[in-house]
């Protein structure tokens, strides 16, 4: 016994041997078998302006059932990522319900921010390891035409006159982009050369047609300015910006005087309505069921930091999730970070030392969009589409939390 344990010792701490044990293939590892998404549409003016939430979980749920080609009555737990719309569990389990899910299929909802798409699927992933359940799906979605992140109305006072930081909580997320930008010296001229690079590559990346590999075509219906409905195919993402320099949005006027001079709308995530589905099991069980195997969850992680600096998050999540699994940024193929703002975005890349080639090769938020409760799961989507189109191994998503959290993710491509 004691020579097995030394072993182990040895092994552990052997070069190589995280990262070997990350990628190894063992039974009760949790694997993701599909993962799709919807386009990503304007709000108020795409695609999806006239479309519920509940029809846009239904939608992607009747697509995850035919593409998987799994039997519905197994999959016991679907948790909707959401942030603005307080009924999502309401109209999650409806949507499923009309999907074709049974009504043995449990549903919930979960609300931690930017987020709330990665801590769907952890939590699916949870429950798979535990197991609580052996099949779930993870949805993000977000109607943001209807709904956002805006505060109602002032906390209660006896709360906030407690601490600064209680009151910071209710900064709008722009403040916070432009506490970032003072405070670590971050500059108009570096944000919007960012802003320009990504609006760049996701426009090289649609015009290659890398995003189908991602996107499943959703139908829908948009009413006119006459009021007319007009059945659509919805299939690309529309907040693209084909030509973007950073010239160009060098002459778009700041968003937030009040605050700063820096964010706008051209180097700030877009309004933008959408969603993302991940179908999880265990290895075994999917060897079992015969379905494709795309990629294994290894963990994830969240952290806190300070409310009104709270687009900095990823600087402490990704530390953290990478020092538990006992690995570096070198290990690291693909790195998508959400791209709130541009502020965040250089911060978090200077500072952490992140390979720009390496980072949101696709483009990120800026110029694909921002549904809040759907970017932690689409980041995985589109992580593990470049990941198989590159023939990378090792996925890294993480993102910055309203009030002040980052939150990371760490997957393995087997495609």
């Amino acid at each position: 016994m004691a020579v097995e344990r030394i072993g182990s010792i040895l092994k552990h701490l052997s070069p190589g041997s995280s990262l070997s044990q990350i990628t190894s293939k063992n039974a009760d590892d949790v694997v993701i078998t599909l993962a799709i998404r919807t386009p990503l549409t304007k709000a108020r003016k795409g695609g999806f302006k006239d479309t519920s939430l509940e029809y846009m979980s239904y939608a992607l749920l009747k697509e995850l059932k035919e593409r998987s080609n799994l039997d519905p009555k197994l999959v016991e737990d679907i948790c909707l990522g959401n942030v603005s719309d307080g009924k999502a569990a309401y109209k999650l389990r409806a949507a499923a319900l009309a999907a074709g899910f049974p009504n043995t299929t449990s549903c919930s909802s979960l609300n931690r921010f930017c987020s709330s798409g990665l801590k769907a699927v952890a939590d699916i992933a949870h429950a798979i390891s535990s197991g609580s359940i052996e099949i779930g799906v993870a949805i993000g979605a977000e109607q943001m035409t209807v709904g956002g992140d805006a505060l109602e109305k002032p906390f209660d006072e006896r709360v906030t006159s407690q601490s600064q930081e209680s009151a910071d909580c209710m900064q709008p997320m722009g403040w916070t982009s432009e506490n970032v930008s003072r405070d670590f010296n971050i500059t108009r001229e570096e944000m919007d050369k960012y802003a320009a690079e990504s609006f760049q590559r996701a426009e090289r990346a649609q015009k290659a047609g890398l995003f189908e590999d991602e996107i499943v075509p959703i139908k829908t219906r948009i009413q006119d300015k006459d009021g007319q409905w007009k059945e659509i195919t919805l299939t690309k993402d529309d907040g693209i910006r084909p030509g973007t320099t950073a010239e160009g949005l060098s002459k778009i006027r700041v968003a937030f005087p009040q605050w700063g001079p820096t964010t706008t709308g051209g180097n700030a995530s877009q309004v933008t309505d959408g969603a993302a589905a991940i179908l999880l099991m265990k290895r075994s069980t999917a060897i079992k069921l015969g379905q494709p195997i795309l990629a294994k969850y290894v963990g994830s992680t969240v952290a806190g930091l300070a409310p009104r600096i709270m687009g900095i998050g990823p600087t402490v999540a990704i530390p953290k999730l990478l020092a538990q699994h006992n690995i570096s940024l070198a290990d690291v193929d693909v790195i998508e970070i959400n791209e709130a703002f541009a502020s965040m975005a250089v911060y978090c890349r200077d500072t952490l030392g992140l390979d720009w080639a390496k980072m949101n090769p696709r483009g990120g938020a800026i110029a694909l969009g921002h549904p809040l409760g759907a970017t932690g799961a689409r980041q995985i989507v589109t992580g593990l589409s470049e990941c198989r189109r590159t023939g990378k191994k090792i996925l890294l998503t993480s993102m910055c939390i309203g009030t002040g959290m980052g939150m990371a993710g760490l997957f393995v491509n087997e495609q």
